[in-house]
């Protein structure tokens, strides 16, 4: 079973930037597809960003030009960059597999003046 432990969450101002880091159990990240998640209290949880085996990413459009994925398959670690933060970046982020069922603990990032 691969888990994964997401940090890097934090209290930040609008305008503000974050990193957040994923690290997972298993060196995966040379196998699969994998991606940022984020879900707001009471509301669905939407993939943010997403990076391939061979580093092709893709954004949500909500986060385009803000946010950066990236990964470094060496430190079995991945990340994700958060520009411009707004309001509604608020929730807990999550790192998983596409189509993932089982889910860990995220990390919160609230954005707030």
């Amino acid at each position: 079973q691969v888990q994964f432990v997401e940090s890097g969450g934090d209290l930040v101002q609008p305008g503000g930037s974050l990193r957040l880091s994923c690290a997972a159990s298993r060196n995966i990240f040379s196998i699969f597809t994998l991606a940022w998640y984020r879900q707001a209290p009471g509301k669905q949880r939407d993939m943010v960003a997403r990076i391939t085996t061979g580093g092709n990413t893709m954004y949500a459009d909500s986060v385009k030009g803000r946010f950066t994925i990236s990964r470094d398959n060496a430190k079995n670690t991945m990340y994700l960059q958060m520009n411009g933060l707004k309001p509604e970046d608020t929730a807990v982020y999550y790192c998983n597999f596409l189509g993932a069922v089982n889910w860990g603990q995220g990390t919160q990032v609230t954005v707030s003046s």
